[in-house]
């Protein structure tokens, strides 16, 4: 999420956001005076884009008051998995799409009403709703396309300063290293100190192995998605090209530039990254952290294979606490937040995040917005749901990314890795 003329483009953003919410036209709430807690997770962007809506609603419903409780992305997590057994939640809980099936049995089924699950398949893109619909039952409405595959961020000042044409011209991921290899910078010790493509952190790294197994003709589950298949000629194909880009081409160092030490985004951002593996949604944190940064583009990636089909997390959205004494006018706030399409937008402006609703992608005013979030947009239609896994959290984070880095850092082997993440991944299961 990116760029161009950086402290403005931020204060429009945001004003965007807090001026552009359109009233409701659903259901009226009650009369009488009612008091609405929204739990989510804590960034700014997000969080003004939610504000926006609550102060849009209660100019709509004067009677409704809306309070945003805010938690650190680690605390969240822990707060819903002891909050929610104890019916302690609030009464609209943002949820990861993807977590929202392992909630479901805490989580009150949207009423007909509101939408039903053939109507939300056709509002939203596969990959967004995928997450949100368990066992026939809708329970949330998402609000963005969280892709985490394919879009670099490029330094523009760097490209031109080695000598590199810009816009990039890449037909082949073999053209994108030739450039990082021009991009490489060390010092006089032989020491990294700007990766030319750095890929390594968690999300880029688990959604490119995916998508490169998907794309090589291979699958990671099994044919009725009861377990995993990661130890496949297509998945070792993958992680032997991941590590050729450290031992043959030299692009990125995996000890200097990982999860933990120069995390891909603020690599970037501080100049430590010339290509730069990340969703658009980490340009708006960028921004914040480094409004003074220069001129950046936001480019795809050449895939392999026919086409560029990859997997897609069901992305950040709203649900409803079956606990709430007013679900009625909750429901009536999350399709007003995410299901009315002038409303889903704004906040997809104001928080730098690709829209959930095709006709919101496709629209000027975001391209007007966020330009670089465009370049996308042919990719979408190719996006799968990355399935309904036991623990998501623990496959991406704990088991694939770990493997992969340490194939890397050439602590393991490829076979080693496979072998761990095919019997590590599919013990979730029990």
């Amino acid at each position: 999420m990116n760029r161009r003329v950086l402290t403005l483009l931020l204060s429009g953003l945001l004003i965007l956001g807090m001026a552009g919410c359109r009233p409701s036209t659903g259901a009226s709430p009650e009369a009488g005076a009612v008091t609405l807690r929204l739990w989510v997770h804590q960034n700014p962007t997000f969080e003004a884009g939610y504000q926006a809506l609550i102060d849009a609603y209660h100019q709509a419903h004067p009677n409704v008051t809306i309070t945003m409780e805010t938690f650190d992305y680690s605390t969240y997590i822990q707060t819903l998995q002891t909050a929610m057994p104890a019916g302690e939640e609030a009464d609209i809980v943002q949820m990861f799409g993807t977590w929202v099936c392992g909630y479901a049995g805490r989580l009150a089924p949207a009423p007909a009403d509101v939408m039903t699950v053939e109507q939300a398949q056709q509002l939203y893109y596969a990959a967004p709703i995928g997450g949100y619909i368990c066992d026939d039952t809708l329970y949330g409405l998402p609000q963005e396309f969280n892709i985490e595959y394919g879009g670099v961020l490029v330094n523009r000042a760097m490209y031109e300063a080695a000598g590199l044409t810009y816009p990039p011209q890449w037909e082949t991921m073999d053209d994108v290293l030739r450039d990082a290899q021009a991009l490489v910078q060390r010092d006089a010790a032989g020491v990294m100190t700007v990766a030319g493509f750095d890929f390594i952190s968690t999300d880029p790294t688990a959604f490119s192995f995916l998508a490169g197994i998907l794309q090589r003709g291979g699958d990671y589950w099994n044919a009725d998605h009861t377990g995993f298949t990661f130890n496949t000629p297509e998945a070792r194909e993958t992680l032997e090209w991941m590590l050729s880009t450290v031992t043959e081409w030299q692009v990125v160092d995996p000890v200097l530039f990982n999860d933990t030490t120069n995390w891909v985004g603020t690599a970037f951002f501080s100049g430590q990254a010339a290509i730069a593996y990340i969703g658009p949604w980490a340009v708006s944190m960028g921004l914040t952290d480094y409004p003074d940064f220069g001129e950046f583009g936001y480019f795809v990636l050449p895939h392999v294979g026919d086409e560029p089909i990859f997997v897609a997390d069901s992305g950040w959205g709203l649900s409803v606490s079956p606990n709430s004494e007013h679900q009625d006018i909750a429901w009536d706030f999350v399709r007003f937040a995410a299901a009315e399409p002038a409303n889903a937008l704004q906040w997809n402006i104001t928080s730098s995040t690709i829209p959930a609703i095709p006709e919101n992608a496709e629209s000027a005013e975001l391209a007007q917005a966020l330009p670089w979030i465009t370049e996308e947009l042919s990719q979408l239609p190719y996006g799968r749901y990355l399935g309904t896994m036991p623990d998501r959290d623990q496959v991406m984070y704990q088991i694939i990314y770990p493997h992969i880095l340490n194939v890397l850092q050439q602590v393991e082997t490829v076979d080693q890795a496979l072998a761990a993440i095919d019997a590590e991944a599919n013990a979730t299961f029990r």
